[in-house]
């Protein structure tokens, strides 16, 4: 039975006061709190039924499941921001210290474990001892690996001149073998930027290493939910924007937005009008395209050549304990990371496993059943425990647009914060934040917008907001 159509209402604040975001995952949520949080009287509207966008969680019988495996890094200055803010820090704690377990399948069992980890030593002696005693790479490789760390180390992510190749094209050229490539480069880079280094922006890959490798000695210490998603970016989230005064709408789609005569902004909904001061687009770039009204952007279509890039999540639940590491990555298979996710789903006996597969365009769309096939047979070479032991449940959630693709020429496409419409901000991880798809990328650019907003209000911009920016 359809919903009887819902009277035309109107923000009742003063007039500079009232904004509406678009859009209730990390980025709109972002600047919903930060408007709130500098008084500003927020509407959130969020089509589906939850908050969180594409890190969320659902149910599955007794079984509560992330749609995919969230990490973020001790660079992540901004995520950090969000989940203090949202008094969600303790539940997605970081490593003390960089540590990630390597196993390479193509070597004989007993000397395959190799591990990529810290010292409490300064940049970039932080990574001396484990690149030296990488196992993976030959020891030609290892040097050659640390001469083009340095060179990368004096590049600048922000020239325009960086966008435009490819990370493989600059690691070939500075002598990186194809095996340093796969086990160490596209190790890192095709979790963090969702392709292969061939595929991928070298100033985004540049950003992406200096950052979280030759910034900071902790700066990749890698952190991670220790409950389901939904407990963080949709429960304490909702919680945040209550106590901030946000009116929080789901299931509520936006259909348009005019600019009126006096520069305020109506938003259209299904049998409803608003009518606001300012309005921030946190919705994905081909949905901000539809709604964007004409003269905003001098190119809007440039958002639809922004293309996307797909996230495969192989899902098993084993009827007993069979890895002993809450995660580990692999080589010699198709097999990328593996996450313990047993205690956060609420799983009472057995294990259960979540395979992320980042840039999975091979996989993205076959049929679960040749995935089972596939794949069950990768962990058993992988992880031995789980040769003997007995599968419960094997399933697969598919992310086809993920993230947007970070191909070369993609940051000259991502638009700012700020629209040439007065009063139209833009929000979403795929804007100009500097940084890949990531969380930290859909917080930041909430933050902008929010910022933006602000300023075109005549509101104070509340330092304690973006201490983050001072952190990083």
């Amino acid at each position: 039975m359809s919903e009887a159509p819902r009277p035309a209402r109107a923000h009742t604040g003063s007039t500079g006061r009232d904004a509406v975001v678009v859009g209730g995952g990390l980025a709109g949520v972002t600047a919903a709190l930060a408007l709130a949080d500098a008084g500003v009287r927020v509407t959130l509207l969020e089509g589906r039924p939850r908050l969180g966008g594409l890190a969320f969680s659902f149910q599955r019988g007794d079984l509560t499941v992330d749609n995919g495996q969230h990490v973020y890094l001790r660079c992540c200055t901004a995520y950090r921001w969000f989940l203090d803010r949202i008094e969600g820090t303790a539940l997605a704690p970081l490593q003390n210290r960089l540590d990630v377990p390597v196993v390479d399948l193509d070597k004989p069992e007993g000397r395959r474990l190799g591990r990529l980890r810290r010292d409490p030593l300064p940049v970039p002696l932080h990574l001396g001892r484990s690149l030296a005693a990488y196992p993976h790479l030959s020891l030609a490789e290892r040097a050659s690996v640390g001469r083009a760390a340095l060179a990368l180390k004096g590049l600048d992510p922000t020239d325009p001149a960086l966008d435009d190749e490819d990370f493989g094209t600059w690691l070939a050229r500075h002598g990186q073998s194809p095996r340093a490539v796969e086990a160490l480069w596209d190790l890192v880079g095709v979790a963090t930027l969702n392709a292969v280094a061939g595929d991928a922006s070298l100033g985004l890959a540049a950003m992406v290493f200096k950052t979280g490798l030759l910034s900071e000695p902790g700066a990749a210490d890698i952190g991670w939910a220790h409950v389901p998603l939904g407990d963080l970016h949709d429960r304490l989230a909702r919680k945040a924007l209550d106590s901030a005064g946000v009116r929080t709408e789901l299931r509520t789609r936006v259909t348009s937005l005019t600019q009126n005569a006096d520069g305020r902004w109506s938003i259209q909904l299904p049998g409803e009008t608003i009518d606001t001061d300012a309005v921030v687009l946190a919705v994905p770039q081909r949905e901000t395209h539809d709604l964007l009204p004409d003269g905003a952007l001098d190119d809007p279509d440039r958002l639809l050549r922004i293309g996307t890039a797909p996230i495969l999540n192989v899902h098993v639940v084993y009827d007993r304990p069979v890895l002993a590491r809450p995660f580990l990555t692999a080589l010699g298979t198709p097999v990328q990371w593996v996450f313990d996710r047993t205690a956060a789903s609420g799983l009472r006996e057995g294990q259960y496993l979540a395979l992320s597969q980042s840039a999975a365009h091979d996989d993205i769309d076959a049929p679960v059943a040749d995935l089972r096939e596939r794949y069950l047979p990768e962990l058993e070479r992988l992880i031995p425990g789980a040769r003997t032991a007995e599968v419960r449940d094997f399933f697969v959630t598919r992310e086809r647009t993920a993230t947007f693709a970070p191909t070369p020429g993609v940051g000259r496409l991502r638009p700012g914060a700020r629209t040439k419409a007065p009063g139209l901000y833009l929000a979403g991880a795929w804007t100009a934040t500097g940084w890949p798809a990531t969380m930290e990328s859909a917080v930041r650019s909430g933050v902008s917008a929010a910022d933006a907003a602000l300023g075109a209000l005549g509101r104070p911009r509340p330092r304690h907001l973006f201490q983050f920016e001072e952190a990083a």
